[in-house]
């Protein structure tokens, strides 16, 4: 957003819970954060990945249901794409044929403790 002028506004969501990776029920936060009072008319959705497709296919009636009578377009995009996505990104950088597991940068923190994070400094 920085990059083209652009103001940012982030959802939360959560559906992955602990170390079993296992799908539990889809949370949406309450509201969206964003840096601007108004969202706009056009929107692009972006996430790391579609892995099964839930999240995002279930985002769109999300969005529409708290701010549709503002948006007139919402398009789609995310890093990795995987083929057994129940709904297909408008833009994606890589497509996933074989759908494999996607290790994050991040994972080797999350079940670390705040004291084991002091000791990578």
């Amino acid at each position: 957003s920085r990059i083209f002028d652009q103001p940012l506004a982030i959802l939360s969501t959560s559906s992955y819970r602990g170390e079993s990776h296992e799908r539990s029920t889809l949370v949406f936060a309450d509201d969206l954060t964003k840096t601007t009072q108004h969202l706009g008319s056009h929107i692009l959705l972006v996430d790391d990945l579609v892995d099964s497709g839930i999240t995002l296919q279930k985002t769109l009636p999300w969005l529409n249901h708290k701010y549709g009578f503002y948006v007139e377009e919402v398009r789609t995009a995310v890093l990795w794409y995987k083929d057994c996505a129940c709904i297909k990104p408008d833009y994606y950088v890589k497509h996933l044929p074989n759908n494999p597991w996607i290790h994050q940068p991040f994972e080797r923190y999350e079940q670390m403790q705040p004291q084991a994070l002091v000791k990578l400094d």
